[in-house]
């Protein structure tokens, strides 16, 4: 049979629930990391920093070697590293004296698998022959919720039907996707963003104005999202206290749901509405989500602004990739490398904020208040760009 675009585009959706997978297992396991292994807030802290910080690393060094190395090389190769990451965290924490030594090496292979799926992936999809890019590229990121979704419940399905004694075998299982999506990838038509001559230089891109003000966006983007959802499940066990599968059900699978639900709207309503002021309507709902997560007193409504949030950052990481794509049409992969990188450095920041502030109030929404600093300079920033 032979392959098409079509097929490249089921391998690009299956890289981002590689990426969720690598971004959003982890956190399942904070509680039972603190309890098995006696690691601290601050030294869960860390392994968000890690995992990020690492793909933040790959994204600097893709910027300048991904339109010479091709998208197809560093597709696969970033699903083999993702795989062994997993892999790694199922006996790596065993066979170190400090267990955290081992989950680290692990955090470190699956982030560069993260790392770079999230450099290449997206171009990819930009590259095909799709009709409304825009809105392909909603969809193609709503696949990151629904493969945070199925981390989160299928997780909580086998930590029920096995126990939380058997955690190890559960990044095993994880691996086969990546792994098999190697293949995957290694076998589908890959295409070029542009021609060579056609592409911007690197040095007059990341010197633009504007360009930097994607480049804010995009942080706040990571930031605002990440604060959330890796705190969501940790949130919901020891700051709500409800159990560990409701509080990873209402916690970081509501948020998944209602920011994959988000994505797909905003495919449907792409061509009746400019993404900029779409945008600024969802930094003044994330603002809202994060005052009523950190500062409610009820349980439920904590919750609802968790999941609240999940909608309201929906559209944040898409909807600036897809504008800085209209803006600068000859940007190549080196431009999705550095909005990557834009990005994930939000991603290690605001968690680590949320985690640094919570250690030191004794409270995780204190926290989480913090962070609403994050979605009010989206706002800012999205007030900046030209109509």
């Amino acid at each position: 049979m032979e392959l098409t675009y079509k097929h490249t585009l089921a391998a690009s959706y299956t890289g981002y629930v590689t990426q969720a997978i690598v971004n959003n297992l982890i956190p399942l396991l904070f509680v039972t990391f603190s309890d098995r292994f006696g690691i601290n807030l601050t030294q869960i802290s860390l392994l968000i920093v890690m995992n990020f910080g690492v793909q933040i690393i790959v994204d600097v060094l893709a910027a300048a070697f991904v339109d010479k190395i091709g998208f197809k090389k560093l597709a696969v190769a970033a699903h083999i590293c993702a795989a062994l990451g997993l892999l790694g965290l199922s006996f790596l924490p065993f066979v170190f004296k400090s267990p955290i030594v081992g989950i680290i090496i692990s955090v470190v292979l699956s982030a560069v698998g993260g790392g770079l799926c999230e450099v290449v992936i997206s171009p990819v999809v930009e590259s095909l022959p799709l009709k409304n890019k825009a809105a392909n590229m909603s969809i193609l990121h709503s696949f990151y919720c629904w493969g945070q979704m199925c981390v989160v419940l299928l997780s909580t399905l086998f930590f029920a039907v096995f126990g939380m004694d058997s955690w190890n075998i559960l990044p095993m299982l994880w691996a086969v996707i990546p792994a098999l999506n190697a293949v995957l990838f290694a076998a589908v038509p890959v295409y070029a963003l542009c021609q060579p001559e056609q592409k911007m230089k690197f040095i007059t891109l990341i010197t633009s104005p504007v360009f930097l003000v994607f480049f804010l966006l995009m942080f706040c983007a990571g930031a605002s999202e990440l604060s959330m959802s890796q705190w969501a499940s940790y949130f919901a066990e020891q700051g709500l206290h409800v159990t560990k599968s409701t509080g990873d059900l209402l916690g970081p699978c509501a948020f998944a749901f209602m920011m994959g639900l988000a994505r797909v709207f905003f495919a449907k309503i792409e061509k009746r509405y400019s993404l900029r002021p779409l945008l600024i309507l969802s930094a003044f709902i994330c603002i809202a989500s994060y005052l009523t997560a950190s500062l409610s007193p009820w349980p439920v409504l904590a919750l609802l602004g968790c999941a609240v949030c999940g909608m309201s950052v929906g559209m944040m990481w898409p909807g600036v990739i897809s504008l800085a794509a209209q803006k600068y049409k000859s940007g190549g992969g080196s431009m999705f490398a550095v909005l990557a990188i834009g990005g994930d450095i939000g991603c290690t920041f605001g968690p680590w904020l949320v985690g640094m502030m919570s250690d030191g109030a004794g409270s995780l929404q204190t926290g989480l208040l913090f962070a609403v600093i994050f979605p009010m300079t989206m706002l800012v920033g999205c007030l900046k760009l030209k109509k």
